[in-house]
């Protein structure tokens, strides 16, 4: 029997479903999975507003979920995809999970650990941007937009 391998779409299709879970609990629409050997092991959007909890960042509830899924603190075989460009304390706790890969829709202007030199992310994290921005974006915007 051959396992089906699923495509970088399919996982950041999986990231944007959970970012849409955030937008209708009235948090900022950013949603993450991680992915290991082909497999989502953890889902998480924003619970920054649910919990009262600043940390509450969808990277940071997938680490940890995933984390538990593999009984360990390295997530060194481990890709996480994100709606949106981790900012820098993400950033730091993807360094410090050590993930192999981060791969992000919508860069973050403002917020994003990109801002910052050298990279906060680990040495031998391979980065991917941009993939299905526009749809992430716009989950942004059309969030925003009906905030004000």
């Amino acid at each position: 029997m051959m396992l089906s391998v699923q495509s970088d779409e399919h996982f950041m299709a999986e990231a944007l479903r959970e970012a849409r879970r955030a937008a209708d609990a009235g948090e900022v629409p950013v949603g993450a999975v991680v992915v290991s050997n082909g497999r989502i092991i953890a889902r998480a959007h924003n619970m920054t507003e649910t919990l009262n909890d600043a940390t509450a960042h969808a990277e940071m509830l997938a680490i940890t979920a995933a984390a538990g899924h593999i009984g360990g603190k390295y997530l060194d075989n481990c890709t996480l995809y994100v709606t949106l460009e981790p900012c820098p304390m993400c950033a730091s706790a993807l360094n410090l999970a050590q993930v192999s890969r981060v791969v992000w829709a919508a860069d973050d202007p403002k917020r994003g650990f990109s801002l910052f030199s050298p990279t906060l992310l680990h040495p031998k994290t391979a980065v991917n941007k941009g993939l299905m921005a526009e749809k992430s974006s716009q989950l942004l915007v059309d969030f925003f937009k009906s905030r004000r």
